[in-house]
């Protein structure tokens, strides 16, 4: 039972089959099935069953109370005729509704970006998660996407339900919603780190839409741990299943001595933003429908970039259920599947860390490449003391530009291929935050001197996050696919589009060990 793309029909979407939302100051109509492809049966069984696996999939505006709600909100069930079922949480807010205090539908799994959307609006979304609106407005994000403002607004509306500033007005609210329940941040802080300009802004924006001032929403937390000062819990929730132990036995062999650690279930890494340093670990939380996600730095204005970060880092927003359905159906994927439900591709936290990591994994073990990234970390990078297991930092591009890698045992060419990329880098040549269009992304980056296609295409898969990224020339998806040449494994992967990157997850089997061929 899925609720993606499915024809708009039935009385319950609303009597007259339109919503009013208001747009720029004036009160503007759009159709449902112009806006949004929800099937009301199926959000109707979803919402009855309470069923995690729909948990951010779609949300439930109730008439009566004007409050909208997640499929698994515990309040009684509302009568069908009172119900009207929307695709994001920002196009029930666009519509009048304001968010369940119960429920609390920031904690949701993110929406998936690549599920029923066009790659215009997937990298619109990633842009906005970077912040892409706070910098000249809808008109600068649609230059940055090669479109038209007018037609970014109506590709929003057709497919999220709601405008570029109404998603990212609605985001700011949650994650001020989250850290007003999840924290005791000071409001003024809280009203920074949300992305608020000033602390009338928000006290404003909070009152207007929850019917209750910041200090109120507090009142109704119960915050049961102490917290550390400069430390924020965060529990970040998926759609299980998920396979956690196939994450961590992924990264794992790939932790960088002294900047990560695995250990006991949790995963540690040291941080740099901005000149200021912390560290962070996660965990999967008792409950099973979310990670414990525990943040140590100093400026409380980052958290929503890392709190973001972490979410793409361990693929949380991913809709399992929908990617394995075309994979599950191939005689090599099916028992695989099978074996390890809710496997997920690896993201990473530095785009630039995981593009040298890509380098120094080419035609040698992980275990090898793993020893030589400590050996960059340990004479390059900054040293750190915050937590243990963690001594430095990862060293900047700026850093890794000029330095003597031959001193850590790397090959010259294989030196002289970092220097290039930490040159291109640092010139902005090659920018991996805001990256708009992975094709022209990864052309560059190949035109680097020994970057070929399968290092290309990992970055693809783990720093860009495109699900369709497929590494065909890696040695051991030839093995197991029991194929010759790369052109027969592209061949083969055309029926598994556009979820290459998790089949891909699934033919590295339980070792998960990606080998480059020769670039």
């Amino acid at each position: 039972m899925g609720v993606g793309n499915l024809d708009v029909s039935g009385p319950r979407c609303d009597e007259v089959g339109r919503f009013r939302t208001s747009l720029a100051g004036r009160v503007t109509e759009f159709r449902y099935a112009e806006t949004m492809q929800l099937d009301w049966r199926t959000c109707s069984r979803a919402r009855l069953s309470r069923d995690p696996r729909f948990d951010g999939k779609f949300f439930i505006a109730v008439r009566g109370s004007r409050v909208y709600c997640r499929s698994i909100c515990p309040a009684p069930t509302a009568k069908e005729k009172n119900c009207t079922y929307y695709p994001t949480a920002a196009a029930a807010a666009e519509a009048g509704y304001r968010p369940c205090l119960r429920c609390r539908p920031e904690c949701s799994p993110g929406t998936p970006a690549w599920v029923g959307t066009p790659s215009t609006v997937s990298r619109a979304l990633r842009l906005i998660d970077e912040s892409g609106l706070d910098e000249g407005g809808v008109e600068a994000l649609a230059a940055r996407l090669g479109v038209g403002s007018r037609h970014l607004r109506r590709l929003f509306l057709r497919h999220l339900g709601a405008t570029p500033i109404a998603v990212a007005q609605t985001r700011r609210l949650h994650f001020a919603k989250k850290l007003i329940d999840e924290t005791r941040l000071p409001m003024c802080q809280i009203a920074f780190a949300s992305g608020f300009g000033c602390v009338r802004r928000f006290n404003d924006a909070i009152r207007r839409v929850y019917h209750r001032t910041p200090t109120q929403i507090r009142r109704l937390a119960r915050l049961k741990e102490p917290e550390v000062e400069n430390q924020y819990l965060f529990r970040l929730r998926f759609r299980p299943p998920y396979d956690w132990n196939g994450m961590l036995a992924f990264l794992a062999p790939r932790a960088t001595p002294g900047v990560e650690s695995v250990e006991r279930g949790v995963y540690r890494r040291s941080i740099s933003l901005n000149g200021e340093r912390g560290y962070f670990e996660v965990s999967l939380d008792p409950n099973g429908v979310a990670v414990a996600a525990r943040v140590q730095f100093g400026n409380p204005c980052a958290l929503f970039f890392i709190v973001e970060r972490i979410r793409a880092m361990f693929d949380l927003n991913a809709d399992w259920a929908t990617i394995v359905s075309s994979l599950k159906t191939d005689p090599v994927l099916a028992p695989r599947v099978a074996a390890h439900p809710g496997r997920r591709v690896p993201g990473c936290w530095n785009w630039f860390e995981l593009a040298v990591r890509a380098i120094l994994g080419q035609q040698i073990s992980v275990k090898a490449a793993t020893t030589i990234a400590g050996r960059i970390a340990d004479s390059f990078g900054e040293a750190i003391a915050i937590a243990p297991g963690l001594t430095r930092t990862f060293p900047t591009p700026g850093v890794l530009a000029d330095a003597p890698l031959d001193r850590v045992g790397l090959p010259k060419l294989r030196a002289e291929t970092l220097r290039a990329l930490a040159r291109a880098v640092s010139d902005g040549r090659l920018r991996f935050e805001g990256a708009v269009n992975s094709d022209d992304f990864l052309k560059r980056l190949c035109e680097i001197p020994g970057i070929g296609q399968w290092t290309a295409q990992y970055v693809a898969m783990r720093a860009l996050g495109e699900p369709d990224a497929f590494p065909a020339g890696d040695l051991g998806l030839l093995r197991t696919l029991g194929l010759r040449n790369t052109r027969e494994v592209e061949r083969r992967s055309e029926r598994w589009r556009p979820w290459r990157a998790y089949a891909a997850m699934y033919l590295w089997g339980n070792e998960l060990r990606p080998q480059s061929s020769k670039e």
